[in-house]
């Protein structure tokens, strides 16, 4: 009898530590970026610039010694209602400016009125406190600048926890 309970507690443990989910870190799906690759090349008449949006991966709460993990969900938007914008980079950044990833290596497209989203993980601390991305795009002239939004959430306890933050032409 001693045998098989240990045998089953050995089998249940077994089983358990088989089915751990694999760490996933953020959204990073190279087929979604690479469906939006711009095949040609861009037309030197474009404008191109630069914006940083802040991003907190976590934030403090009660001492500096207690973070709270934040989900953050970064949003590309092109407000133009006719005219495509492209994005060169989209690098992420910690709180030290330590350079955490790059989301794609070739010019990628967004639509005219279309919103590509950007998911950093609630496990995912890398950024800490004072992460950052920048971006590097191009658009037509005599068209608005992309609009970079994060929305960023928690439910900690009872309590549930959101704000955005806005990005800021740089160049």
């Amino acid at each position: 009898m001693k045998n098989t309970l240990n045998y089953i507690v050995l089998s249940l443990l077994w089983v358990s530590l088989g089915c751990e989910n694999p760490k996933e870190i953020s959204s990073i799906n190279p087929v979604n970026w690479e469906k939006r690759a711009v095949k040609h090349s861009l037309n030197d008449s474009l404008t191109s610039g630069s914006s940083y949006l802040s991003v907190y991966s976590e934030i403090y709460s009660e001492t500096e010694h207690a973070t709270i993990n934040l989900t953050a969900t970064v949003s590309l938007r092109n407000i133009n209602k006719k005219d495509t914008i492209f994005l060169e980079k989209a690098e992420y950044y910690n709180t030290h400016g330590q350079l955490i990833r790059s989301y794609f290596n070739k010019p990628i497209f967004i639509a005219p009125l279309e919103t590509v989203e950007i998911v950093i993980d609630e496990r995912d601390k890398e950024g800490g406190s004072g992460a950052n991305f920048i971006f590097d795009w191009m658009i037509q002239r005599n068209t608005h600048e992309p609009f970079f939004e994060c929305a960023m959430i928690s439910t900690y306890g009872q309590q549930g926890l959101s704000f955005t933050t806005q990005g800021i032409r740089i160049d």
